[in-house]
């Protein structure tokens, strides 16, 4: 049996981490532990296996006013974590990363192997800054999992995805632009967190959907699932494309960045078990 703390109580990953993992209550033993109130460092973490660390602040936010607080959360705070589980004997440190360290990738938006992280702000730097000092005390002993996750999204999530969910629910009209993201849902993820505790993994990896996303469609299928009826056009593509150039948000709907999907894949065991379709029903539901 493997016994798993998470770092980060009440988070939408920590707990639905949980919840995936009580499905094998012979195969593993799952606690949480609040990072908040500082009474993690008194917590014995010598009799766990693993440390799954989603601890953070994990929203972008461009108030400079909260620059050191990215640092001190994202990076600092991993690091002392790590450093503690080392300390006292845990086997593997699983790290959640984000996509967020390349910034606005170039390459029209294909991140592969060779792409160098280049973050665009200080939520991307922190956890950058986090990989690294956390990547420095790996040993024989002491395994690290960096997972660089892209969007992750399901059912209770929160960032774009809800956003876009709204959307679809109102609007009889959504341009239908052939754009390509990366996203991950949540029980993909969950299940590629148990394939690498299973095999006892390290390294740095990059789990996403089989299927790359296109703006449009996911909204389409959200209103499918929904019942309503939405009418997708190319009318606006050009407008949207020009102030894209110039609008962050703009470009990050409806803008261009994946993962080269050979980097995904994982040989041992397939951990995709949700499809494009099957995730917006499970989603929406």
């Amino acid at each position: 049996m493997k016994r798993v703390l998470i770092t980060g109580k009440d988070s939408y990953i920590g707990n639905s981490l949980e919840k995936w993992l009580e499905k094998y209550p012979d195969n593993y033993k799952v606690d949480t532990v609040d990072m908040k109130d500082g009474s993690w460092k008194k917590k014995d973490f010598s009799e766990y296996d693993v440390v799954f660390h989603v601890a953070g602040i994990a929203h972008v936010s461009a108030d400079p006013n909260l620059e050191a607080l990215y640092y001190r959360v994202n990076r600092d705070l991993a690091i002392d974590t790590a450093e503690k589980c080392k300390k006292e004997g845990v086997k593997q440190f699983i790290f959640m990363s984000s996509i967020i360290v390349y910034g606005s990738s170039s390459n029209g938006g294909v991140i592969d192997r060779n792409t160098i992280p280049t973050p665009s702000n200080f939520y991307g730097n922190s956890k950058l800054q986090a990989e690294e000092g956390i990547k420095a005390l790996e040993s024989d002993d002491f395994k690290i999992v960096l997972i660089r996750s892209p969007m992750i999204y399901g059912k209770g999530s929160k960032g774009n995805y809800p956003k876009l969910a709204n959307i679809a629910k109102k609007v009889p009209v959504f341009p239908n632009i052939d754009n390509r993201r990366s996203m991950l849902h949540i029980d993909n993820l969950c299940q590629f967190v148990k394939v690498m505790i299973d095999y006892e993994e390290s390294g740095l990896f990059f789990p996403q959907n089989k299927e790359y996303v296109k703006t449009g469609e996911m909204v389409r299928l959200i209103a499918e699932v929904q019942g309503k009826k939405i009418w997708m056009t190319r009318i606006f593509n050009g407008l949207i494309r020009i102030v894209g150039l110039k609008v962050k948000l703009i470009n990050k709907v409806f803008g261009n960045l994946v993962y080269e999907q050979s980097m995904s894949s994982y040989d041992k065991e397939d951990y995709r078990v949700r499809d494009l379709r099957e995730s917006i029903e499970l989603t929406e539901k």
